[in-house]
């Protein structure tokens, strides 16, 4: 048994939690709050901060983690602190404290909480990035494309502070277990990367005991075909633990009602301040260069498989084909109106009509044409996945270069791997990402927009 003695990391959660503990008691100094016993309210405050962040996981910021991600953890935190500080008011009942003051107080708070963690995270990337500090030895048990993947993460992004240390070749005739343990010893080694794919259950035994007994990390690579990611939900039933495939935020009722909310707020917009007055102008300019209707009108299947009439504004000649062929580069029923509607996404601009009836959502999986969705359920693996929320106008997929034709196998794959990535990592900060990226795209122009 031998003890890894560098326990990285051991004291900056507590040092990071002492430092918003006294942002909280310094800052109630700075305001008149005309508080009866500053004490007891500082001490009520700093005692529930605590609680909240241990159950709002507040201080759990992993090197890996996104700076998109520690937005919503300092909402939410502020969001609980603002409730128990107003609720102090009536526990203590303190009605001649300043609600103004109160309200100041809460703002200098959670500014200054917030640029502090921030710039810590921002400054620890530095420091790991730069001048390799606060880094983690790591292996990799197993060759394969997956491993191969991690390890140039492990390389190229130095601020993650993770040092890529030695792969072994589990296929190779001298590939033995005990071999990697005295190597783990012997190199310091942190972390333990291993495929689950490529050892048997008997191994995998041997490498968890080894990496218990001997204070190692352990972390499995799984087997999933190259393109999926399984967010497993971890729950107890009583004392019998179950794992569910994968966790969907939206289906969580206040996630649902945020998204709804935004979805409404944001379609509404649209349709009042751009179609109200853009949508004149292009009927005249669509019905002067062709016959047909200015809308046109398309089955596409959403949440739960069910079929919607999607709403684009007309940008070829009418065709017996257009439910059926999706456009092409060079595509003759295409109009001159059409090639720019379709180049600056001006087309799907009506489909916030169908976001407004509740059909489809501003960000999401998009929808395909009913022949197209049927093809693809029995063609590629875990395609129907997408139907677990609302399809969108645009998406992950779309502004990661994968929108338009579908020339080859591969785009249809990684736009369901970026899909299925979304379902299980919504948030709404990722919306407004993913919307505010689309019109940056709309308006310097996509390759594949035709």
């Amino acid at each position: 048994m031998h003890y890894n003695k560098s326990r990285y990391s051991s004291f900056m959660k507590p040092l990071f939690g002492l430092v918003d503990l006294s942002i909280i008691v310094a800052v109630v100094f700075l305001f008149q709050l005309n508080l009866a016993n500053v004490y007891l309210f500082v001490g009520y405050l700093s005692l529930l901060w605590i609680i909240i962040s241990f159950k709002n996981n507040f201080y759990e910021v992993q090197r890996h983690t996104r700076i998109i991600q520690i937005i919503p953890l300092l909402i939410r935190q502020i969001l609980f602190f603002a409730l128990i500080m107003y609720t102090y008011i009536g526990l203590f009942k303190q009605p001649n404290i300043s609600r103004l003051g109160l309200a100041n107080y809460l703002i200098a708070v959670f500014v200054l909480i917030s640029v502090v963690k921030i710039l810590t995270f921002i400054l620890l990337k530095r420091y790991r990035s730069v001048l390799r500090g606060n880094t983690r030895n790591v292996i990799v048990i197993g060759k394969n494309e997956k491993t191969r993947q991690l390890i140039q993460i492990f390389n190229n992004r130095l601020d993650f502070g993770y040092k890529f240390i030695k792969q072994f070749d589990t296929n190779k005739d001298e590939f033995s277990l005990k071999e990697c343990f005295n190597y783990i010893i012997d190199n310091n080694i942190d972390e333990i990367y291993f495929s689950i794919a490529e050892l048997s259950n008997q191994q995998i035994n041997r490498l968890i005991d080894f990496a218990d007994n001997n204070l190692r990390e352990l972390k499995f690579i799984p087997d999933n075909k190259d393109i999926f990611t399984k967010k497993l939900k971890y729950e107890y039933y009583d004392y019998i633990p179950i794992l569910s495939l994968r966790a969907i935020p939206l289906q969580e009722s206040l996630n649902k009602f945020v998204k709804r909310l935004f979805d409404i707020i944001f379609s509404s917009f649209i349709i009042v301040f751009v179609l109200s007055w853009l949508t004149p102008i292009l009927a005249i300019l669509i019905k002067l260069e062709s016959k047909g209707p200015v809308f046109f009108k398309q089955s596409r299947n959403g949440f739960n498989y069910e079929e919607f009439d999607c709403y684009k504004f007309r940008s070829m000649t009418p065709n017996k084909n257009a439910h059926l062929h999706q456009a092409t580069r060079g595509d003759q029923r295409i109009t001159k109106i059409g090639q720019f509607i379709r180049k600056t996404s001006i087309d799907e601009l009506p489909q916030f009509f169908n976001v407004l009836f509740g059909d489809m959502s501003v960000v999401g999986p998009r929808p395909h044409m009913v022949s197209h969705t049927n093809m693809f359920a029995q063609k590629v693996d875990k395609f129907m996945v997408r139907h677990f929320v609302k399809p969108g106008i645009t998406g992950l997929a779309q502004i990661s270069g994968f929108r338009g034709e579908i020339e080859v196998d591969k785009d249809i794959i990684n736009r369901v791997k970026y899909d299925i990535f979304y379902i299980e990592n919504w948030s709404l900060l990722l919306d407004l990402k993913i919307t505010l990226q689309t019109f940056l795209n709309a308006l310097k122009g996509e390759e594949k927009a035709y």
